[in-house]
């Protein structure tokens, strides 16, 4: 195996003995097989849509396949031949389409379009040949490396989005273009381009899943969110798909089964549908990371409707569900939906009936709900508070959260900025400061959380909308300075998309990934201004003089 699409990836430099996140060789192995089948499906699809045949059963599998192989999601063996298989008959299809329509394939065409194999034991060994390393030049390797993870992340916000009925062909357009692009010779100022577009087509899946959100749920609003526990059996949701969610409040409601949020979707809290259910208690416990601990002590079962899963102990597994693009071998696994039906909870909901209820691990509240809706509606507020000097300086620090001891830099840096300055944040980083003591600025709190990490796009959206107000026309001549810690392949998406739309001078830690050459890393310092992170006061400093 050879992987190094995350940010604690062996030595900062690839996993290959074992994946640090957990997985196996012959899961990651297979998880690059699954990718590689996918580019031929792309390869096929892409050559439909050039002559205007749309294949709706090839988008689908497109966005699955990214999604199943995004870091901590699935590490199911099975699952993942499964959807090999899967691909095998797809491609079949599309291939099928082609000639019914008349569209001639080319000639030569590449090993990912055309290798089938009938048994396990042929996929697996074919699988340990199709590593990441046969690209040999590894400046056109990293840039199709993260090209392909910019996919993963915008694959995930896109079925997000599909879930509730909403989708983007030319989303979908370009995740085939820009996988079967991966099995050509380009150059590197090509494939830059092609980052580039892909942070741009980041930008409109971020913001077709925020219309999903809102439109099915409603604006995100300032919410106060319980951290204790109550007296009743219950069941911990974590991942992001709010579908999920929904489906799980509904049929949870007067069974006598509470739900709590855990990390990644603690900003359900935030949506006025989901208010309405008495049953819905908040969130228990932190990043995804802690979660060992933390799902020892909830006692009921948990159901992860994504990533992220951290390979669960003995003692708890037979309480971990999954379902969607998430897995874990000897997990029971909830099937997706059919014919349109809400997904069937009753197993993980008669499971949790039989258990006690959660161990307080803490009390009190954590605010959030400052998505751009509600931020637009403080922004006179804000406006003032900007103009008069009492906020001097925005400080995005969106992203992930992590295992590593570095990551405590994190927590520093926010304790130790000046009092004049606000966070804005997205994702599972918040965890690093999100209960922090540090108060607020004429009534508006220093640590805005605008929610998951796709709700990243509100914090672009509010830049853009403040760049608007004060009629600048760069947006970063904004008091505005990014710090932003990444962990995984939505982060990725993220980073692309705010370069996508001119953000430079983006700080990312707390390492740069290893799947940047040194001379993408320049390219990207060159016209980017990306760097990494230094010391918390050296950095402070920089950023406030800046």
């Amino acid at each position: 195996m050879f992987c190094y699409q995350c940010q604690e990836t062996a030595k900062g430099i690839g996993c290959t003995v074992r994946g640090v996140c957990g997985k196996t060789p012959d899961v990651a192995n297979l998880q690059d097989l699954l990718i590689d089948v996918l580019k031929g499906v792309s390869v096929l699809a892409h050559l439909a849509r050039k002559n205007d045949l749309v294949i709706a059963k090839a988008d689908k599998y497109a966005f699955e396949s990214l999604f199943t192989t995004i870091t901590n999601a699935n590490f199911d063996k099975n699952k993942i031949l499964t959807k090999i298989r899967e691909g095998f008959e797809v491609r079949d299809f599309v291939k099928q389409e082609l000639k019914n329509n008349h569209i001639d394939l080319p000639q030569e065409l590449p090993s990912c379009v055309t290798w089938k194999a009938d048994d396990d034991e042929t996929i697996l060994a074919y699988s340990e040949l199709v590593s990441i390393l046969r690209e040999k030049n590894e400046d056109i390797r990293s840039l199709k490396e993260l090209l392909i993870y910019g996919l993963k992340g915008m694959a995930a916000y896109a079925e997000h989005a599909y879930n509730l009925g909403y989708k983007n062909d030319d989303v979908f357009a370009f995740m085939h273009r820009a996988l079967a692009a991966t099995t050509e010779e380009h150059t590197v100022d090509e494939l830059v381009a092609m980052v580039l577009e892909c942070g741009k087509y980041g930008v409109d899946t971020m913001a077709l899943l925020d219309k999903a959100n809102t439109e099915s749920y409603g604006n995100p609003e300032i919410t106060s969110v319980n951290i204790g526990v109550r007296n009743n059996p219950a069941i911990l949701i974590s991942g992001h798909d709010l579908k999920d969610m929904e489906e799980l409040l509904e049929q949870t409601d007067g069974s006598g089964v509470d739900v709590y949020t855990h990390s990644e979707m603690l900003p359900a809290n935030y949506y006025p549908a989901f208010k309405k259910y008495e049953h819905f208690v908040g969130n228990y416990g932190n990043a995804w990371w802690k979660q060992k601990e933390e799902f020892e002590r909830f006692n009921g079962p948990v159901l992860f409707t994504t990533n992220c899963i951290v390979p669960p102990k003995s003692s708890y597994m037979d309480r971990i569900y999954t379902t969607g693009a998430s897995g874990f071998e000897g997990c029971t696994h909830i099937a997706d939906r059919k014919n349109g039906e809400a997904k069937d909870f009753s197993a993980i909901i008669e499971h949790a009936k039989r258990l006690a209820s959660p161990k307080e691990i803490e009390n009190g509240e954590i605010v959030g709900g400052f998505a751009h809706h509600q931020v637009f509606a403080l922004a006179d507020k804000v406006v003032d508070a900007v103009k008069s000097g009492a906020i001097r300086k925005f400080l995005v620090m969106a992203g992930c959260d992590g295992r590593m001891k570095d990551r405590e830099y994190y927590t520093e840096f926010a304790k130790k900025l000046p009092n004049d300055t606000v966070i804005l944040t997205a994702g599972c980083a918040k965890y690093r400061y999100n209960k922090l003591p540090l108060g607020d600025i004429n009534g508006i709190p220093r640590v805005l959380d605008a929610g998951q990490c796709n709700d990243s796009y509100s914090l672009a959206v509010i830049a853009l909308k403040l760049k608007e107000i004060f009629e600048l026309n760069d947006i970063n001549e904004l008091p505005i300075a990014y710090n932003i810690a990444w962990y995984e392949q939505k982060a990725v998406i993220v980073l692309l998309a705010l370069l996508s739309l001119g953000v430079k001078n983006i700080h990312l830690g707390p390492t740069l990934p290893a799947f940047l050459s040194p001379n993408v890393v320049n390219v990207l310092v060159e016209n980017f201004g990306i760097s990494g992170i230094g010391t918390v006061d050296e950095d402070i400093a920089m950023f406030m003089n800046s």
